[in-house]
């Protein structure tokens, strides 16, 4: 027996290998289909997935061989990765002096045909075969080559589709970790901020209320000055701190709700006082399977906005909800100020505001909005604001049932 001599470039080649972190792995059913249609078409009792690392080479399938590895100084396929392009035949081992007495023809399973496929990665790197075994001589027709090679074109797809799938899961879990290290320090970032705010806030309140009478023009103007500017940045920093817990809101569980049911508990939770005339649009007997913390918090965003700019009176809000076989179409209407056509894209990035301002005569922060597309694209649908000038606001947005 001749012992296969190492490629050239093995350390490179070992590393590749175990970048795909297949090695070792539990049967899957895909390669084992790969394996029965090899031994099928080759017309062979045993056909193999073989990967080749240091030492040995590890069955990711074996059809018609109980074994799970082989040392690597007697594996055949240990040949084949010697020559990534181009199929490696052995027609009858017996005859050829490198096999004769190779333990695996002199004993079980008694190798006396091998035909393997080098399974070369994009970058060049043969990890391992895909083979067909028979315990007689034999050749492979052109067909059947063609078959086995195009066989182990789909091992090499399904061990492609491993390594994203597992840098995939890799980074996500990195993700998660920097996201609650993130919301972490932001809940840590926002108490400390906002204690020193809240004490300047109290503060001038105080000046302008019990020292109003001593404060020129000028001077009370400045405290007014600074106690907006204070309250202000109080809001900016909860919509912050609200935007990061929506963001989570949409990894838990879905449920089925009943739309009409829903949009009644928010109305009469946004308007205890009944100050808003409301028009509900929709099936009494709608359900969606969706995340109703979501699905709620798009709708108190969308909704408090209608309100807290609304110029008007009598403000009035429309709710409209119809379904299609693939989403659920929910129109948000009211009659305020409208959004200028100019504005009607930007409203839904993160800080980026309107010239309106709220009862109390604040700009808004510009995160409302960048939460609620956030929300919608989560469920699968997408918002726009579709109102005509002068015509008050009107949000349209769709959710994937």
């Amino acid at each position: 027996m001749i012992a296969p001599p190492l490629p050239e470039n093995e350390d490179e080649r070992l590393k590749a290998l175990k970048g795909y972190s297949v090695l070792d792995t539990l049967p899957e059913e895909e390669y084992d289909d790969i394996t029965f249609l090899a031994s099928k078409i080759c017309q062979t009792p045993i056909s193999l997935i073989s990967l080749v690392d240091d030492k040995r080479q590890w069955f990711k399938s074996h059809h018609g061989l109980d074994a799970a590895s082989t040392p690597k100084e007697i594996a055949f396929c240990s040949y084949t990765i010697n020559d990534p392009d181009n199929i490696f035949t052995v027609n009858d081992s017996r005859e050829d002096i490198r096999f004769h007495d190779n333990p695996l023809v002199t004993g079980d399973p008694h190798v006396i045909f091998y035909t393997g496929v080098p399974l070369v990665n994009p970058d060049g790197f043969p990890l391992g075969t895909l083979c067909v075994i028979d315990h007689k001589p034999n050749e492979l027709n052109e067909q059947q080559l063609k078959s086995l090679k195009a066989l182990s074109n789909q091992v090499m797809k399904l061990l492609e589709l491993r390594r994203t799938n597992c840098r995939l899961q890799s980074h996500i879990y990195e993700l998660k970790t920097k996201n609650k290290a993130l919301n972490q320090f932001a809940r840590v970032a926002a108490h400390d901020i906002k204690s020193p705010l809240n004490n300047i806030k109290a503060l001038s309140e105080m000046l302008s209320s019990d020292y109003s009478e001593n404060l020129e023009g000028d001077g009370k103007e400045l405290v007014d000055l600074i106690n907006t500017s204070s309250h202000q940045l109080i809001r900016l920093i909860d919509g912050i701190l609200q935007y990061s817990k929506n963001a989570n809101l949409l990894s838990k569980n879905r449920e089925n709700i009943n739309v009409y049911t829903v949009i009644e508990e928010i109305t009469n939770l946004i308007d205890s006082n009944k100050e808003i005339e409301f028009s509900i649009e929709a099936d009494k007997r709608m359900t969606l399977f969706i995340n109703k913390i979501a699905f709620k918090q798009i709708l108190i965003n969308l909704l408090s906005n209608s309100i807290k700019y609304n110029d008007k009176s009598q403000p009035f809000i429309s709710i409209c909800v119809k379904e299609t076989d693939d989403v659920v179409k929910v129109n948000v209407v009211d009659n305020g100020p409208g959004i200028e056509e100019k504005d009607r894209e930007r409203i839904f990035d993160i800080f980026e505001t309107t010239a309106n301002k709220d009862h109390n005569g604040y700009h808004g922060t510009g995160i409302g909005l960048a939460t609620v597309r956030s929300l919608v694209e989560g469920l699968g649908g997408n918002i726009k604001e579709v109102s005509q000038n002068g015509e008050g606001a009107n949000f349209q947005f769709t959710l994937k049932k």
